[in-house]
């Protein structure tokens, strides 16, 4: 497939270098078409190394070629990343002073546009007008994600990962045709993919326990797996409710609930059992919770001498997979798939111990890891054992990047649904 990657003049410029990488390991033909400002952020050679093409700016370069008309004419996609406030209003008012604009005119096949830019500048109504001008005429908006900005800014506005975006315009390119052209990207993701229509619920992150004002108990889940296993089932077509105590990017079209103690966390999951086609039981839920909180900073002995420490009393949280399995019964109801962080003992292995805690659970799969103050919590990668309720069979996946995890979960969960 030909597909034209426009770069903005934006510093999230310099994420759209992964995004060409994902589109040419994938076998498709990108051309680059920057706009001047952008070469000021990531430089023209880096873009003709990566895309093996020259890259221009204007309309005057190899004009006997017509570029201004036939990029655009040729394309399979068109996706701008980022695309700023100044790109959208030139692309909404139909401008052509450069050659991604004239691109922009002359292509008709899907275009996707990726706004990146400060909260304000995306919140003003001029940005916010074009964006609904660009949308009406069947341009895909990709909305920015809220996090971290230029600075020490935070807020809506931020570049989606590249992988959300690729995974936005690979499913545009298998159905160029099968979606309005005026339907917004969430619909366009919604409508494709092999679990199109389906709710999926998914919940993230280790639970906090408060003691006092200041301290509790909990955990060392960063709460990436469960993010990466959101944002596959919003590749996938889902519509997917991230449950979530961590603080991380949210992944695109995905909707978060936030929750803090296990029994938020069990509230939440619950409010959602009965919409659910899936609910994946990602969070690191504590075992335990202080049986009395207090109103106010515990202290410290101060007298001289005084080495004493308080008495905890710890009573049992909820064990909500358990709860979640026997919710649903004999009827029929959503797969749900438990996660078991587990540490080999004298006792028995880690496997064997996810043996026993998908018996004793009775959910559908059961994902085992190892787990450790060096392994798997915070970390990008993971491996794990994917169990089956009823089979003997094993698949272990990982070393692996969490993401790739995350589809390994789903390529099984999609049997059963």
């Amino acid at each position: 497939m030909k597909v034209v990657l426009g770069v903005a003049g934006g510093i999230a410029a310099y994420k759209a270098a992964s995004l060409l990488r994902l589109f040419t390991e994938a076998g498709h033909d990108l051309t680059v078409v920057p706009t001047a400002s952008a070469l000021h952020f990531v430089g023209e050679a880096t873009w003709s190394a990566l895309s093996g093409k020259p890259v221009h700016t204007d309309v005057w370069s190899d004009i006997t070629d017509v570029p201004h008309v036939r990029i655009g004419q040729q394309a399979d996609l068109v996706i701008v990343a980022p695309a700023t406030a100044d790109l959208l209003a030139r692309a909404a008012s139909g401008q052509a002073d450069d050659l991604l604009t004239n691109v922009l005119l002359t292509a008709r096949c899907p275009i996707v546009m990726a706004p990146a830019m400060h909260t304000e500048m995306w919140e003003h109504p001029a940005t916010q007008a074009n964006v609904a001008t660009l949308s009406e005429r069947g341009v895909h908006i990709v909305p920015p994600a809220s996090g971290r900005l230029t600075g020490k800014d935070t807020g809506p506005g931020r570049l989606p990962e590249p992988e959300e975006l690729y995974a936005v315009c690979a499913r545009l390119l298998e159905h160029p045709r099968a979606v309005a052209a005026t339907a917004p990207v969430t619909e366009v993701i919604a409508t494709r993919g092999p679990l199109r229509g389906r709710h999926v619920v998914v919940s993230a992150g280790g639970t906090r326990e408060p003691l006092d004002p200041v301290r509790f108990l909990g955990n060392r889940s960063s709460g990436k797996q469960g993010y990466a296993v959101a944002a596959a089932a919003a590749a996938r077509g889902a519509r997917v409710t991230l449950v979530t105590t961590a603080d991380l990017q949210l992944p695109t079209g995905v909707e978060a609930v936030r929750v803090e103690t296990a029994q938020q966390l069990r509230a939440a999951m619950l409010e959602h059992f009965d919409s659910a086609d899936v609910i994946v039981m990602a969070a690191a839920v504590a075992d335990f919770r202080p049986a009395d909180y207090v109103d106010t900073k515990i202290k410290k002995g101060m007298a001289p001498g005084d080495d004493s420490a308080p008495e905890i009393r710890l009573v049992r949280n909820p064990d909500i997979l358990a709860e979640l399995v026997r919710h649903r019964g004999d009827a029929a109801g959503p797969v749900i798939v438990g996660f078991a962080a587990e540490t080999g003992d004298a006792k028995a292995s880690v496997l064997e111990h996810g043996r026993a805690k998908l018996e004793r659970k009775g959910c559908d799969v059961l994902v085992v890891n190892e787990v450790g103050s060096d392994k798997t919590f915070g970390k990008d990668e993971n491996t794990v054992h994917l169990l089956l309720q009823g089979s003997s069979r094993v698949e272990d996946v990982g070393p692996a990047d969490k993401r790739v995890i995350a589809d390994a979960i789903w390529d099984l969960v999609e049997t059963l649904v």
